[in-house]
């Protein structure tokens, strides 16, 4: 009887799997039928990291001290989206993919958006922007003050692909208007403008779909490595996470999706990925909604604000990049990570499980961040003749 038994789950995981590629292939369908160009090199890896993971249950042994809660940790896989290919990688070149795409249909010849002065977004953007011929003009708002305006990390890279960059005092409403103004203009001097963030945010199927598309693109990873992942961690305050969360219904995956917010805004990022996988759903096809509180999303590793690094996230930045050769960013990643730390920690991941944290890109703002990546620490290290 045992060796039935036995029998029995491996044709029940067959037809699992069996049934799940079948799904893949019919949700892959409808995402190609989206019109869409290719920017980015996919697949991107999906990387054990076990020096890693070694060192950071070593680290959260110590941390949780007499409450004895952590033995040798969970196998960790990074799924390396900084690896996209594109202007030094990252998670927006695949949402790209559709978004100018999409401008394409409409005529666009120039693409006019904006975000903090050393966003990933925009670095992104301008590249794949000269890939297909189109202009770009950015407004970007300040974050750390006049810290900002030193021309170093994306900024940098977003004035070498040639963009017109203007940077701009005031807040998110501020920035939206004169993103809008400049469009205007744009327009009355014969040009065909494309809005993007930070002034289009009503609807980011665009963005979402690239997500879903990493979705599958991760399933599929996961049967040829034989692993079965209970979490997948990752930084994100709207479309990355509903991709994913979209991706997960529609395949009936078990995984649980742990999405760690860089910031804290009006909106509840609870709230932006159901209503942004909703949309995405819609377009789709599909006629199933998520609600805000089928999203797992904390705002608990924020610290200070956005883009201000914090403690425990300086530590994750380095003992990953001293461990693996893998560099988190300040902003985003190395805060999502600090999450995965904190949960293994507390004891909330046993030992037993397998682990997926989605490395979204933003390597290039570490170069801008030198004093938050405790300068004094690095210095003794280095010496000169």
């Amino acid at each position: 009887m045992p060796h039935i038994k036995r029998e029995w789950r491996i044709f029940a995981s067959i037809s699992y799997i069996e049934g799940h590629s079948m799904r893949r292939k019919e949700l892959l369908k409808k995402i190609n039928s989206i019109p869409r160009v290719r920017l980015a090199a996919l697949p991107t890896p999906l990387q054990e990291v076990p020096r890693f993971s070694t060192a950071l249950s070593s680290m959260a042994r110590k941390g949780a001290g007499s409450r004895g809660q952590v033995s040798k940790g969970p196998r960790i896989f990074i799924k390396r989206d900084d690896l996209t290919g594109l202007a030094m990688g990252g998670n927006k070149t695949r949402m790209f993919e559709f978004l100018l795409a999409k401008a394409q249909k409409e005529g666009a010849d120039t693409i006019v958006g904006g975000a903090g002065v050393q966003s990933n977004y925009c670095r992104q953007l301008v590249s794949a922007c000269n890939l297909l011929g189109m202009e770009v003009h950015l407004i970007l708002r300040r974050i750390r003050g006049a810290r900002d305006d030193e021309i170093q990390g994306n900024l940098l890279l977003d004035l070498l692909a040639g963009a017109r960059v203007r940077i701009i005092k005031g807040g998110e409403e501020e920035q939206r208007e004169a993103i809008l103004e400049l469009a205007a203009d744009l327009k009355r001097k014969g040009k065909k403008p494309f809005v993007v963030r930070m002034a289009g945010v009503e609807d980011l199927t665009s963005d979402v779909i690239g997500y879903v598309n990493c979705f599958c693109e991760i399933t599929e990873q996961c049967e040829v490595m034989g692993i079965n992942p209970s979490r997948l961690y990752l930084a994100s305050y709207d479309s990355t996470q509903a991709g994913l969360e979209l991706g997960r219904v529609i395949l009936g995956s078990r995984i649980e999706i742990v999405g760690v917010a860089p910031g804290i805004w009006k909106s509840k990022p609870n709230d932006l990925v159901a209503r942004y996988a909703n949309q995405a759903a819609q377009a789709l096809g599909f006629s199933f909604r998520l609600k805000s509180e089928d999203i797992r999303n904390t705002t608990e590793f924020v610290g200070r604000g956005y883009g201000i690094p914090t403690p425990l996230s300086v530590k994750m930045i380095k003992l990953l990049a001293r461990t693996e050769g893998i560099f988190l960013d300040p902003v985003y990643t190395s805060k999502a990570m600090s999450a995965l730390y904190t949960h293994i920690e507390k004891g909330e991941i046993s030992d037993r499980e397998t682990v997926l944290f989605l490395h979204t890109g933003g390597v290039p703002a570490l170069f801008a961040y030198v004093d938050e990546l405790e300068k004094e620490e690095l210095m003794e290290r280095l010496s000169f003749d």
